[in-house]
């Protein structure tokens, strides 16, 4: 019974790449508005009905990692070091050159290049990205309530997360300008997202007071 069980999770997770990867593939060729669920079905090879099985909506064909994403985030404040700040253990995780940032595969350079370009010039997708980070932020919000025993009249946890969570939308629009511009060197650029992110993360730690200067 595990063994059948984990042939059919295998076999949805490849379902669920293949229908991802033929969708993006389209976005790339033509844009995210000229392409329909019908169309990537019929390229996939499967029914409309199965694309929403896996897929909720149109959208999360392109941010569909951006759930565990999101976990991943949560925990890197949840279990950081004794001692280290939420500000510092959030820095260094967006920091972090992770998934096609992170590799030196240029058929996966290439991807991440062309879905930027995809999701810079669809206004549907920039304002579905705006839900998620709102939604990260929700959470984080949440954690840091949960760990200061925040009541719900208390607006720092909410305030806190918003501005972390600027920082990682921040980063985001400033990696995705890198490549629409034609500046395709990702190991380049993982090195100035790092030092970027870092002076962001100062600038937070020591205050806005000051900032900038007369």
């Amino acid at each position: 019974m595990t063994v059948e069980l984990g042939l059919r999770e295998r076999k949805k997770a490849r379902t669920r790449q293949l229908l991802a990867e033929t969708a993006r593939r389209l976005f790339a060729e033509r844009g995210f508005e000229a392409v329909s669920v019908a169309e990537i079905a019929r390229a996939a090879d499967v029914s409309e009905a199965t694309v929403f099985n896996y897929f909720a909506t149109k959208e999360d064909l392109v941010y569909h990692g951006m759930e565990a994403f999101e976990q991943e985030l949560l925990d890197a404040v949840r279990t950081r070091p004794r001692g280290t700040s939420v500000l510092d253990a959030f820095g260094a995780f967006v920091t972090t050159p992770r998934g096609l940032l992170a590799t030196d595969d240029p058929e996966a350079q290439q991807a991440l290049l062309a879905i930027s370009r995809v999701v810079a010039t669809s206004p549907a997708l920039l304002a579905r990205e705006r839900q998620i980070l709102a939604r990260y932020a929700d959470s984080l919000a949440g954690v840091l309530a949960e760990e200061t025993g925040a009541g719900p009249d208390d607006l720092r946890p909410r305030l806190a997360a918003r501005t972390l969570i600027g920082l990682h939308a921040v980063l985001l629009d400033y990696v995705r300008s890198r490549l629409v511009d034609d500046d395709p060197d990702v190991r380049r650029l993982a090195r100035d997202v790092r030092r970027e992110g870092e002076r962001a993360v100062a600038l937070l730690r020591t205050g806005l007071g000051d900032y900038p200067s007369a």
